[in-house]
């Protein structure tokens, strides 16, 4: 495996399928037996999961809600999600550990550095959940900020697409896919992959980012594997 350990981003409207909100169970499972097909290579494998098919503190103010109460109230949904993947998991056999940016101690352990390491050399899926426990951070920060934390050899962005366009291919039928982009090219395109404090935490840590598309079935343990998936970006 050309990767010991990974730390795997996915969004929460990934979980939603083809529903308007929620979780698609079976979204759910064929993204824990994508992530089993790994773990039992031996890859130690973190993940951080987005919370946007439940609730997005950034759109909270239009609601009139107070900005950083509407990111507290985010970052609870990211951890309905990490319990339901944790639960989908545990349900095909894998051993988990679900951690916490924020206290919720009759729910999940809070996180603490050496005890994640601890659990990814164990075997066990490292889940962490309530972004960085800070108002005003994306969960692709904590992403990123988790991701250096444990040491991780790169950041893998599980998304729709597969991999990064000179544009939005949704939308713009001539968009052309890099298969390898430096982080300053990226900045010099002004391309959108993660948010830029997400994006520049990566960058000044030279950790690499892959973009790729997680619904495609294997594509995941290709990755893990160095096959050439998705788009990577690199120093």
């Amino acid at each position: 495996m050309k990767y010991k350990r990974i730390l795997l981003k996915l969004s929460g409207e990934a979980l939603m399928g083809n529903q308007k909100y929620g979780i698609d169970p079976e979204v759910l499972m064929r993204y824990a037996k994508e992530i089993k097909a790994v773990s039992d290579k031996g890859v130690q494998l973190a993940i951080v999961i987005g919370g946007g098919n439940i609730y997005r503190g950034v759109e909270a103010a239009a609601t009139g809600i107070d900005r950083v109460q509407g990111d507290y109230m985010g970052m609870l949904a990211t951890v309905i999600n990490a319990m339901a993947l944790q639960s989908a998991l545990e349900n095909i056999g894998l051993y988990t550990r679900l951690m916490s940016g924020i206290k919720i101690e009759q729910v999940c352990e809070q996180f603490i550095r050496r005890r994640a390491v601890r659990h990814l050399e164990k075997g066990r899926i490292v889940i962490f959940g309530a972004g960085t426990g800070n108002p005003y951070f994306t969960t692709d920060s904590a992403a990123s900020l988790r991701a250096i934390e444990i040491e991780a050899q790169a950041v893998l962005k599980g998304t729709r697409v597969d991999g990064i366009y000179s544009s939005d291919p949704e939308k713009d039928p001539t968009a052309t896919r890099f298969s390898n982009i430096s982080f300053k090219e990226v900045y010099q395109k002004g391309l959108q992959i993660m948010d830029m404090t997400a994006f520049t935490l990566c960058k000044e840590n030279g950790l690499p980012i892959i973009v790729f598309d997680m619904n495609k079935p294997g594509n995941l343990l290709k990755i893990a594997e160095g096959e050439d998936v998705g788009t990577l970006v690199t120093m």
